[in-house]
């Protein structure tokens, strides 16, 4: 218990500081609020669209899918606002030599690389889509009790972690490549992928993004927990393995690749 508590002051501190770096470029941080929220709402007004010449999506009808899309958007800005900076800057870390001074700290290296930094309006991004699913879930009659509303949260974590998982597979890279930022940033535009349902997909399309990179399965578990279109437990078992497989390989992963680096002075 006394080293979770030192982990969580530890993690106390670093929040503070990204909360003082982000108050001394207000304008650099509130245009990526706008921006993140202008891409957003051009996804709504997407299915908006779609919408104008269908009544459903397979079995999506136009709000459920809103619902799918603002969960997405909450999973995405929760991963961005934790995880993403720290990942993007692991290949400079690395192609620098810095990654020694983080070695050197009398904590454990995962944890320090990974959450370093905190993107604060992320947190802000992610309230929006939360409002943005009350609207929708009132649009649908929704009335999800406290259960339905826990079990929500406990998969969008599981699905952040399984991103988290991959993503530092993919940023690992850099201790063979040097450089991977397009590798990163190319997995994270596949969120794209996570705003549609899953009934829109066939074949090995979906196989590949439901089993091997689940980015359909991520989203739209979560949201068939409140839209009440879950009806088997098999998909919430499914993620939870898929997460604790992830979290496994990551670990695996990140130690061989940690073996691997040789240090600036080397």
């Amino acid at each position: 218990m006394s080293a979770i508590a030192r982990y969580l002051s530890i993690y106390a501190a670093l929040c503070r500081n990204s909360l003082m770096r982000e108050m001394i470029f207000r304008a650099n941080f509130l245009l990526w609020i706008v921006v993140d929220l202008l891409w957003f709402g051009l996804q709504l007004c997407f299915i908006s669209v779609i919408y104008l010449h269908t009544d459903s999506i397979g079995t999506w009808t136009k709000w459920e899918v809103v619902l799918l899309i603002a969960a997405s958007n909450f999973i995405q800005q929760i991963f961005q606002g934790v995880f993403l900076v720290n990942l993007t800057h692991l290949s400079e870390l690395v192609r620098t030599g810095k990654l020694d001074f983080l070695i050197m700290q009398p904590v454990n290296t995962r944890f320090i690389v990974s959450l370093r930094q905190v993107d604060l309006g992320g947190f802000v991004n992610a309230a929006i889509a939360v409002a943005v699913m009350g609207y929708a879930g009132f649009q649908l009659g929704l009335r999800p009790g406290p259960g339905e509303v826990l079990l929500f949260l406990f998969l969008c974590s599981i699905g952040v972690m399984i991103h988290y998982s991959l993503l530092l597979l993919l940023a690992a890279v850099s201790f063979w490549t040097v450089k991977s930022e397009g590798i990163v940033w190319g997995y994270y535009n596949l969120f794209n992928i996570a705003r549609l349902p899953d009934d829109a997909f066939r074949g090995l399309f979906k196989a590949f993004f439901t089993l091997a990179i689940p980015m359909l399965l991520v989203s739209y578990v979560p949201a068939r927990v409140l839209t009440g279109k879950l009806t088997s437990p098999g998909m919430v078992l499914l993620l939870l393995g898929m997460g604790v497989g992830c979290m496994v390989v990551s670990e695996i992963g990140w130690r061989a690749s940690l073996r691997r680096y040789t240090s600036a002075s080397s």
